[in-house]
């Protein structure tokens, strides 16, 4: 099952605001599209990834808010540009 196999591999994630704040460390792999309301952003997982979600979760990631707003900007833009 390749979708298993994505899921084992890949992290995804809906929300704009944690796609953001993994993308200042991790790469965003893709952006799945295939549902028009909601994209989906692709990173490979990897233990140092999920440390960051995690921290992320308990509201435990301190950072800059220009920084975080211009990596937003990257990242909408990329959102937003075809393909």
């Amino acid at each position: 099952n390749m979708n298993q196999q994505l899921n084992k591999n890949y992290y995804q994630t809906s929300d704009l605001s944690l796609a953001t704040t993994i993308s200042l460390s991790f790469p965003i792999d893709d952006i799945d599209r295939s549902n028009p309301r909601k994209a989906v952003f692709v990173f490979r997982k990897t233990p140092e990834l999920e440390k960051l979600v995690d921290q992320y979760f308990k509201n435990e990631i301190k950072i800059s808010p220009q920084v975080y707003f211009n990596q937003l900007r990257v990242v909408k833009a990329r959102l937003y540009a075809n393909g």
